[in-house]
């Protein structure tokens, strides 16, 4: 979740108060300071969420060789990514007679090639409690964790769209002013005429 920044939850998933208690339980390397030096101090709402993998070959690691996407970008950045992950994170199974799966993959119906390397994180019902009761399956789940990826992907694309909308009536209203003051007041002096005539004596 590399774009995905603490702030980003503020108001949104928990207080302030609360989040600044969740940023500071993580360590976050810094610097340099002033002799040239990397340092740790605690977290802070501006810093990205951290990553739970020292680098990339420890990622890779873990992951039966493969390096884990960005989950922050992920579902603008894959072709319908929505009912993508949905299906994937539904779509293990066990392998059909004569695919041969190979230590560190798993099958899935969804995944391009059928083997990938991540294992299923929703592998039963009731991994979470839902405190307005709400049953825990794994379809509710995946639901859940779509939604939170859609979100990350776009933290502001609700404010944008309020902001666009103020912008268009704003301009719906200022068109009607400035329609209602041509019409009334400015119209009279662009269609006057007025006449040169000589004196009579």
């Amino acid at each position: 979740m590399k774009q995905l920044h603490f702030r980003h939850l503020v108001n949104f998933v928990l207080p302030e108060k609360r989040m600044k208690e969740i940023a500071s339980s993580y360590d976050v390397v810094d610097g340099p300071n002033d002799e040239g030096e990397m340092f740790t101090r605690p977290g802070i709402l501006v810093d990205a969420f951290p990553s739970p993998y020292p680098n990339e070959e420890a990622a890779r690691y873990a992951n039966g060789g493969a390096n884990p996407p960005d989950l922050s970008v992920y579902t603008t950045a894959k072709h319908e990514g929505l009912d993508y992950i949905f299906a994937l994170l539904l779509g293990y199974r066990d392998p059909p007679a004569g695919i041969d799966v190979r230590d560190g993959l798993y099958y899935n119906v969804y995944f391009p090639g059928g083997l990938i390397g991540m294992p299923s994180p929703l592998h039963s019902d009731g991994l979470v409690d839902y405190e307005d009761g709400t049953p825990c399956t794994k379809s509710q789940m995946a639901k859940d964790v779509v939604n939170f990826l859609c979100w990350a992907a776009e933290p502001a694309h609700d404010e944008r769209k309020l902001i666009g909308l103020k912008a268009m009536s704003a301009c719906f209203v200022g068109t009607f002013i400035v329609g209602f003051w041509y019409r009334s007041m400015w119209i009279g002096f662009k269609t006057r005429r007025i006449d040169f005539t000589k004196a009579v004596m």
